[in-house]
């Protein structure tokens, strides 16, 4: 078909995903519950579907975007920095925060698999499920485990975060800017960092924070898992 093959131009692609992403800010706005990750993929999936264009194709032009993710995340960096002097005083306590969490994460996401009797591979690949999506991915191979699953995971960690994290939160009394921002970062990484943004600084700046943390304690943990497994 015509209109598949235009729809495999990298512009057209480009162009589909950011209509698609816009639509679903705009769904947002009027059901805050509704997550833009989820609601802008499924125009896009629609169109794949109905044109017969396969993902590879579609892709050709989605790598472009996929590449900002790199400095989008580096940009999270920059309310933690204005924040700084804020964060100062409390660094030692969300360091120990969030490698609780890190470690709470792990061992619940594992045992939760194993419990349901998933294969060994399937419970490797959950345990970097709530870290930045490269780090989990890398984290994955490291153990043994899938990273197909674990992307699918680490999305949909990001999406509940996001979604219902503060919700959650709030309904558990938890309403300090910081404590929130440190919950939210250290179980939904960039997603649901993303979702404080607009909300309060003082929130993105402790979860970007504990976004990155939380990756490096997960690696460190997890280095230690694969030398107990082999």
């Amino acid at each position: 078909m015509i209109l598949s093959r235009v729809l495999a131009h990298p512009s057209i692609a480009v162009a589909l995903t950011v209509i698609s992403y816009a639509f679903a800010q705009r769904v947002h706005r009027w059901f805050p519950w509704a997550a833009p990750i989820v609601i802008g993929c499924l125009p896009i999936v629609t169109v794949l579907r109905v044109l017969h264009v396969s993902y590879t194709d579609y892709n050709r032009g989605g790598s472009y975007l996929t590449w900002w993710l790199g400095p989008a995340t580096v940009a999270l960096a920059v309310p933690m920095y204005r924040n700084g002097l804020t964060l100062r005083g409390v660094r030692l306590r969300l360091a120990v925060t969030v490698m609780g969490g890190s470690l709470t994460g792990i061992l619940t996401a594992a045992g939760v698999a194993k419990l349901l009797g998933a294969p060994l591979p399937i419970v490797l690949s959950s345990v970097p499920k709530s870290v930045t999506t490269p780090i989990a991915i890398e984290v994955s191979r490291q153990l043994g485990g899938i990273p197909q699953i674990t992307i699918a995971m680490v999305i949909l960690s990001g999406v509940l975060g996001a979604t219902i994290g503060k919700l959650l939160l709030m309904l558990v009394g938890v309403k300090d800017d910081r404590a929130i921002g440190a919950a939210i970062g250290t179980s939904s990484h960039g997603i649901g960092t993303a979702s404080l943004i607009r909300d309060s600084e003082i929130q993105s700046a402790v979860s970007s924070w504990a976004m990155a943390s939380a990756g490096v304690f997960t690696a460190v943990i997890s280095a230690f898992l694969r030398l107990f497994l082999h």
